[in-house]
């Protein structure tokens, strides 16, 4: 375990000193800004308490709580979309009619397609954002939570917890419970989270605990939204996706993360 940390370490401060080189060589004039540039920026300000261990720890949390889960999620999200072809299809005709009100045509190629994803078009994609929603509803990226009590408390239901007491909450059978998501709670229908204009309506994170709820809920939340939108546009934008074998079951694999046992096989055709 050990040197499994300190392999890990090591690879951060590379990193780390990489970046402070590449900082000290472009001076003010970066042509890419990243939040590990930021913070190393920040760290140079006299009043500042940021140490290089602060800074491994963030950057080991976005190595680990940030790229399985995002995957994982993305994984699901494909799977959800070739069981469902209307899902892919209203998806794929939203980016389209967004993407071509930035170019007027529609019609934009590989490399320039990521210029078109503005943060106004980004934010526009709702139907997008509700079968991302849907899937972390059915296939939350972490199933199995828990926190640890500071205090003695009293929970809703009356039940005492003490300090030290570690609380664990599943968001995956949560997601699947007929009392909260009524008589159709394992049908993959992303308009449950759209109101009558089509527009995204959140649900309680006290509900929906795919990002967990409260003070410590998900700093990433929104980054990952963000990254999976991305992701999910630019693929849809090109390809039409399909099972690579519609008869072999798709298994979980549960870790940290919910994972596809095996992996996602698909076929991928130009649109």
């Amino acid at each position: 375990m050990k040197k499994n940390i300190q392999l890990l370490d090591d690879f951060v401060y590379t990193v780390m000193n990489r970046k402070r080189k590449q900082l000290a060589e472009q001076g003010q004039e970066m042509e890419k800004e990243d939040i590990l540039s930021r913070f190393l920026l920040e760290k140079e300000k006299s009043y500042s308490n940021i140490d290089d261990k602060y800074l491994r720890d963030i950057i080991l949390n976005f190595m680990i709580a940030g790229r399985d889960t995002t995957a994982g999620t993305l994984s699901w999200f494909f799977y959800m979309l070739c069981k469902h072809p209307h899902a892919q299809d209203k998806i794929a005709r939203e980016v389209q009619t967004v993407i071509k009100m930035q170019d007027g045509e529609g019609k934009a190629g590989i490399e320039s397609f990521s210029d078109y994803l503005t943060e106004e078009a980004i934010n526009s994609m709702q139907y997008l954002h509700a079968a991302l929603t849907e899937t972390l509803r059915l296939y939350p990226a972490v199933p199995l939570d828990g926190k640890c009590c500071f205090s003695d408390d009293t929970l809703p239901d009356g039940f005492d917890v003490n300090k030290g007491d570690l609380v664990h909450y599943q968001p995956y059978p949560m997601g699947r419970m007929k009392f909260l998501w009524g008589e159709d709670v394992d049908d993959f229908r992303p308009e449950r989270w759209l109101n009558n204009e089509g527009i995204f309506v959140p649900q309680s994170p006290f509900k929906f605990t795919a990002f967990q709820a409260g003070p410590r809920i998900c700093l990433g939340k929104e980054f990952a939204y963000r990254q999976m939108k991305i992701v999910a546009a630019t693929l849809l934008y090109f390809f039409k996706f399909q099972l690579w074998d519609s008869s072999r079951e798709v298994k979980i694999r549960t870790m940290l993360t919910l994972q596809i046992d095996g992996g996602l096989h698909l076929r991928a055709m130009h649109r």
